[in-house]
């Protein structure tokens, strides 16, 4: 029988430690000796680790940790099961023996793994993570919300012209990354303005006239350069 093939992936743990252990784990990296890193959120060095992320494009995750250090979550500094009097995590041995007891309230374990998760997200470009796992697991597309028309939509209430403009910048901010990764994405979206009670078939048909007058993005244009007449890619979000 054929010997299966083996993918490691070697990953430098807790990151954000120390300064001295993010400065050995980025040599590491660009050493090759590493495959990608996991953050330790409540680690005295988290931010500094977070940023050479970010420098030397080293792939991250979040390392949830109970078990060393002090919690995230503000009201569970002060008293809760997680922490000895000291205000400190019970340790890796401490842990085991407080959940074999009964003595861990999972209430509170959820209050600190969602802090931890929040933290993570703050620290890192949810964008740059985003992209790293399409370009690893070999998905070429995605969506990038940019409505043509959005800002001359006379019909939403101001709320959710706010929310989408929101959506919009940070599409706009995602297209750098998604570009360095060689992910590429329809010409326009569609689907803001015509939402819910807003799907009409005039809003539709208003929709669909500048998504033409938009024509081809950088993002299709080369794969569909042989085309004649120019093509425009167009994704319209439905929800049935």
């Amino acid at each position: 029988m054929p010997q299966p093939r083996l993918m490691l992936v070697i990953t430098g743990d807790d990151f954000g430690y120390c300064p001295r252990r993010n400065q050995g784990i980025v040599d590491c990296f660009l050493a090759g000796g590493i495959s990608n890193v996991s953050l330790l959120v409540n680690g005295s060095a988290a931010k500094e680790a977070a940023d050479l992320a970010k420098r030397y494009q080293i792939p991250i995750g979040l390392h949830a940790n109970l078990s060393e250090g002090t919690p995230v979550g503000q009201n569970l500094q002060q008293a809760s099961t997680l922490i000895n009097p000291q205000g400190f995590f019970l340790g890796k041995v401490g842990i085991r023996q407080a959940l074999e007891r009964g003595q861990l309230s999972m209430t509170q374990v959820e209050l600190e793994l969602r802090a931890q998760v929040r933290r993570f997200m703050v620290l890192t470009d949810i964008r740059e993570v985003f992209a790293q796992v399409l370009s690893d697991l070999r998905i070429p597309y995605t969506r990038v919300p940019v409505e043509p028309g959005l800002h001359s939509c006379t019909w939403l209430p101001a709320h959710l012209q706010t929310f989408y403009k929101q959506v919009e910048k940070d599409a706009l901010n995602s297209i750098p990354i998604f570009k360095h990764y060689r992910i590429r994405w329809p010409d326009v979206y569609l689907g803001l303005t015509t939402m819910g009670q807003n799907m009409s078939s005039a809003s539709l048909q208003r929709a669909l006239k500048q998504a033409l007058a938009a024509g081809p993005s950088d993002s299709t244009s080369k794969s569909l350069s042989g085309l004649h007449p120019a093509v425009v890619t167009a994704e319209l979000m439905v929800h049935p």
